[in-house]
């Protein structure tokens, strides 16, 4: 019953027009990354209300609406997760974290992925090992391999980039630009507080860098340094 309450919840919030816009914006067209995902036109923020409304809902509920075929459904549960996450205890987080990755197959939008890998997952892997991180690289479904690059994001917040650079340099071969962009991305968050790290990092594969990841990656840095760096001038 619970599930059809947010879900309820959630569709009287539906706006025609944004939906119309929200399925273009996420390539919902045959053949595009995003093909049959059905929009109800509802805000972030208006998702978000929703969804601190029912934070006592169970995994069973929560998998429930994550295999919902529609957008805003999923991006609740995930909300949901992610503030169940923030407030049990570190021995029930495993269960959390064991929990999305047995349900990675309805984190299917780049927007599912960034508003939950590195706030379960990345903050989770924190002080543990990361072999996880480099199986979902190796993944076949593109949604898992971006999870697996914007989850160390939260390694990045605490000045560690180890795992970042390495995985970067796994997806650097990618054929989506959605894995380009977010691997740009952390490269940039990496040079908001080592830009050397950065720069390093882009002159030495300066060369099999794909161009969007290069320009998300220096998008911060001086215009003429960054002028220099697309053509290759690192001094």
């Amino acid at each position: 019953m619970i599930v059809q309450t947010v879900i309820d919840s959630l569709q009287y919030l539906s706006n025609e027009d944004k939906a119309k816009h929200l399925q273009s914006f996420f390539k919902t067209q045959k053949g595009e990354y995003g093909e049959g995902d059905i929009f109800w036109g509802i805000t972030v923020p208006e998702t978000k209300r929703v969804a601190r409304t029912y934070l006592n809902v169970s995994f069973f509920e929560i998998e429930e609406m994550l295999k919902n075929p529609v957008h805003e459904v999923r991006s609740c549960a995930l909300m949901i997760l992610v503030e169940q996450f923030k407030r049990v205890k570190p021995i029930e987080k495993k269960l959390i974290v064991d929990f999305y990755l047995a349900n990675t197959p309805y984190i299917n939008s780049w927007d599912l992925v960034d508003l939950s890998s590195y706030n379960i997952l990345g903050k989770y892997l924190t002080d543990k090992p990361r072999d996880i991180l480099y199986q979902l690289a190796k993944s076949e479904n593109m949604w898992e391999q971006r999870i697996s690059i914007v989850s160390t994001y939260a390694f990045i917040r605490n000045h560690d980039y180890e795992d970042t650079l390495a995985l970067s340099e796994m997806l650097l071969g990618h054929s989506h630009d959605l894995i380009h962009k977010a691997t740009g991305w952390m490269l940039r968050e990496i040079a908001k507080r080592d830009e050397s790290c950065m720069i390093n990092f882009v002159q030495t594969h300066y060369g099999k860098m794909p161009r969007i990841t290069l320009r998300y990656a220096i998008e911060k840095l001086p215009k003429e340094y960054r002028q220099n760096i697309l053509i290759g001038k690192f001094e």
